[in-house]
């Protein structure tokens, strides 16, 4: 029998590799409807504002987590055995859609992220016939 501390570690590697299976069967049409409503919904207690096993401590936290890694574990298995094993494949691969959607995002953010820093830059070096305001921009 594992120990709790490398059933802990394997979990923390399970973790990562089935949300972003979870991610991409999510975006998937051909998984069916009911498994991503099952999962959604899940995913929506985790995040209420109600949580009354909340006061215990340490232990209030965990029954989120563990509903959490049973809520995609059962949607994961829920999906086409077909479907789940070409995503499994194109993470594997690193060309998931959950790939494709992180580099997107990541390049978006760093986009927006030196437009600001250049937009600082011009304004801290009080280049103003070089800056213009969003306000002056919407105008033109």
């Amino acid at each position: 029998m594992p120990s709790v501390f490398s059933r802990a570690k394997e979990l923390l590697v399970d973790v990562p590799r089935h949300g972003k299976l979870a991610y991409c069967l999510l975006r998937d049409d051909r998984v069916p409807a009911a498994p991503k409503a099952a999962l959604l919904a899940a995913l929506g207690v985790i995040v209420s504002p109600l949580d009354i096993p909340a006061w215990i401590p340490v232990l209030g936290e965990f029954d989120m987590l563990a509903l959490g890694i049973l809520a995609v574990e059962t949607f994961i298995a829920a999906c086409p055995e077909e479907v789940r094993e070409e995503h499994q494949a194109a993470i594997k691969a690193k060309e998931s859609t959950f790939d494709r959607d992180w580099h997107d995002t990541a390049g978006a953010a760093r986009y927006a992220a030196g437009r600001l820093v250049n937009r600082v830059r011009l304004r801290v070096l009080r280049r103003d016939d070089e800056y213009q305001s969003v306000s002056e921009g919407l105008r033109n």
